[in-house]
C-alpha cells in the first residue's frame, strides 16, 4: 500500500513550542504530582508527528504560574496577526495535549487555540513584552 506524502512544517512555516524548565517549571519539588520527563517526551513526540518546533528554555519569568509554555506562531502566522501565546499552569496530559493539538492545527495566527486551552492564557512578563514592541 502506497503511503501518502505527508506535508511537514519545518523552521519558519512551523510555530514553535518553548517549554519553560527553569527554577519553577520542570521542578518535581515544587510540582511533586507532574511527570515534567514525561511531558516533554509528549511535546516532541507531537512535534515529531506534526512537524511543529519544541525547544527548552531556563526561566520565561512567571513562575507563579508554573508550569508555562510559550506557542509562538509561524510566519504564516504573524503575518496573520498572531502573536506568542503564553500559557500558565499547564500540569497534566489533557492540558499537554491540547498544546500539541494547536500546535499541530498551526498555532497563533493560523487556528483558534481549544477554549479550555485559552483559558490558561496568561500575560507575558514585561521584559518579554518590551522585546516584543522593539521587534515591530
Amino acid at each position: 500500500m502506497p503511503s501518502t506524502p505527508r506535508t511537514s512544517l519545518i523552521g519558519s512555516a512551523s510555530c514553535t513550542v518553548v517549554v519553560c524548565r527553569g527554577c519553577c517549571c520542570g521542578d518535581a519539588r515544587k510540582h511533586p504530582g507532574t511527570d515534567h520527563a514525561w511531558q516533554l517526551e509528549l511535546l516532541r513526540a507531537g512535534a515529531a508527528e506534526h512537524g511543529f518546533q519544541v525547544r527548552t528554555t531556563d526561566c520565561l519569568g512567571p513562575c507563579d504560574q508554573a508550569n508555562v509554555i510559550v506557542v509562538r506562531p509561524s510566519a504564516a502566522g504573524r503575518r496573520a496577526g498572531g502573536r506568542a501565546a503564553w500559557i500558565g499552569f499547564v500540569m497534566d496530559d489533557e492540558g499537554t495535549e491540547e498544546v500539541v493539538q494547536w500546535a499541530a492545527a498551526g498555532g497563533p495566527g493560523v487556528a483558534e487555540p481549544p477554549l479550555t486551552l485559552e483559558l490558561q492564557f496568561i500575560e507575558p512578563p514585561r521584559e518579554a513584552r518590551v522585546r516584543s514592541r522593539r521587534r515591530r
